[in-house]
C-alpha cells in the first residue's frame, strides 16, 4: 500500500509542478486530471474489496454456511483513512470552489465535506450500536 501512496504522491507532485509551469489557466484541468487518477485508484480498491467479499461469501455458502454476510464494523484504520482521504480531496475541491464561486464556493465545498464525514460517522455509530444490540439479544431458536 505504501508503494501506491508513493505513486499518488508522485502524481500530486507532478500536478503541482505542472501547475507552476502552466499557470492558473490550466489549474482546473490539472485538478480534474489528478482527481480522475484518485477516483480510478479508489474504484480499483473498491472493486478488489467487493470481489474478495463475494469470494468469501461464495466460499461460506459452498461450505454450507449462512449466505448472510457478517456485519462489518469499521475499524480505526477505515475511519482514519476515510477522514484522511476527505481532507486530501478537500484541497483541490476547495480550490475549484473558490475559483468558480469565491467565498460562497468555499463555504459550500466545506459544508459538503463536513456533511459527508458526519454521515459516515453516524453510519459507523449506528453500526456499532446495532452490533451491540444484536449480540445482546437471544433468539427463540437458541435455548
Amino acid at each position: 500500500m505504501e508503494a501506491r501512496d508513493a505513486e499518488l504522491k508522485k502524481e500530486l507532485d507532478a500536478t503541482l509542478h505542472a501547475r507552476k509551469e502552466l499557470g492558473d489557466d490550466y489549474e482546473s484541468a490539472l485538478v480534474e486530471s489528478f482527481l480522475e487518477k484518485v477516483e480510478q485508484r479508489l474504484d480499483a480498491t473498491v472493486d478488489r474489496r467487493v470481489r474478495r467479499r463475494l469470494a468469501e461469501q461464495q466460499t461460506v455458502v459452498a461450505r454450507g454456511g449462512s449466505a448472510q454476510p457478517p456485519h462489518h464494523e469499521p475499524g480505526f484504520g477505515e475511519r482514519f483513512g476515510f477522514g484522511a482521504v476527505s481532507l486530501v480531496l478537500a484541497i483541490p475541491l476547495s480550490a475549484i470552489g473558490v475559483a468558480n464561486a469565491g467565498l460562497t464556493g468555499l463555504v459550500v465545498t466545506w459544508l459538503g465535506i463536513v456533511g459527508v464525514n458526519a454521515v459516515h460517522a453516524v453510519h459507523a455509530a449506528r453500526g456499532r450500536s446495532w452490533l451491540r444490540r444484536r449480540s445482546s439479544e437471544t433468539s427463540d431458536w437458541e435455548g
